[in-house]
């Protein structure tokens, strides 16, 4: 089976990154490209590093045949998904790829985003996109919101060690490297090269991150209590990658041992020696996810460290990685990719 893909908001990082993947995935193939202000363009002529590649024309939305298209990935911006989404085929496999529908209560999403959900009742069908810990709800679902970037990161180190009870639940700070990609492609004026580069740059300091709601939410699961930590992103003149570090109190050999043992054979998740820590050149351009534990000098207190690709396995690798379930194919195709070095 050849699965027909169609890609909208392909003119961003992350559908630019779909479009990577996809081209070299056994059984799928990209049908169609919709991005609004470019349609009518070649993707090679918005994206030179895909010119060898056969693709369809983009266009816009309405334009594509939804009949002939058997998953379709949604990289449109915030608010817009919620406004597309409902007007597809109501049988159509989705992964949104948005911020929209990550947030399963519609009060969380009006206070981290600002306004009222306008589709609250997809929004109660669709299943969080952490494979490696909603893999049977993927696996049978139709629609699939992948998470936040950043919020991947935190929830890989964290979620077992508060669903084991080996971290105190309070004082818990996650503070993170953030390569510039993830703040997306649109033109702004604090992502200028004289404005980013030859330095760092905290952002949404102060608890007004988004993705501390995700980070509400899978804690607070994991932990069944109450979770809030403290995040703090900064960006760094870097085009791709995210260093976490999450500091907190539990013994890091017990950490290091129960991370071990939760990703023990996951493809993609690889826990590192007791001690090491990993790195953004390490991920680089792959789906895979390096874990770090270190035992700090005060008994008691330890630092989980995580690196991932922010666009592949942050956003559009973990998208293929779920459509891979949906559709019935090895989670794995078209995944493993090695790092790009140096």
């Amino acid at each position: 089976m050849t699965a027909k893909i169609a890609i909208l908001g392909a003119s961003g990082y992350t559908g630019a990154e779909l479009v990577r993947i996809i081209a070299s995935h056994p059984h799928m193939e990209v049908a169609a490209l919709a991005a609004d202000r470019k349609a009518g363009m070649e993707m090679r002529d918005v994206f030179p590093h895909l010119a060898t590649l056969d693709l369809p024309r983009l266009v816009k939305i309405d334009q594509i045949d939804f009949s002939a298209i058997d998953m379709c990935f949604c990289a449109l911006p915030h608010v817009t998904s919620q406004q597309v989404i409902p007007s597809l085929p109501e049988g159509l496999k989705v992964v949104d790829l948005s911020a929209d529908f990550r947030l399963r209560d519609p009060g969380a999403y009006e206070k981290w985003y600002g306004q009222p959900h306008q589709a609250v009742e997809l929004q109660k069908e669709a299943v969080y996109g952490l494979t490696e810990f909603y893999r049977d709800e993927i696996r049978n679902a139709r629609f699939v919101a992948g998470t936040g970037c950043n919020a991947a990161t935190g929830l890989f180190s964290l979620v077992p060690l508060f669903s084991k009870g080996l971290i105190a639940p309070e004082g818990v700070i996650l503070d993170m490297k953030v390569g510039v990609s993830g703040a997306g492609r649109a033109l702004k004026e604090n992502l200028l090269h004289a404005e980013l580069s030859e330095g760092w740059m905290p952002y949404a300091a102060g608890g007004k991150h988004r993705h501390l709601g995700e980070f509400d939410q899978e804690f607070s699961k994991a932990a069944g209590r109450e979770i809030r930590v403290q995040f703090t992103p900064t960006l760094i003149p870097a085009n791709r990658g995210i260093l976490s570090a999450a500091y907190v109190q539990g013994d890091a050999a017990a950490i290091h041992a129960a991370l071990s043992d939760t990703y023990q054979g996951e493809p993609f998740v690889h826990v590192l020696s007791f001690g090491q820590v990993p790195s953004t050149r390490s991920v680089r351009g792959s789906n895979m996810v390096q874990l770090g534990v270190a035992a700090e000098r005060d008994q008691g207190r330890a630092t989980v460290f995580a690196a991932l690709d922010n666009l592949t396995k942050g956003s559009s690798g973990q998208a293929v990685q779920n459509a891979n379930l949906m559709l019935g194919f090895d989670e794995t195709e078209g995944l493993m990719m090695a790092p790009l070095f140096p």
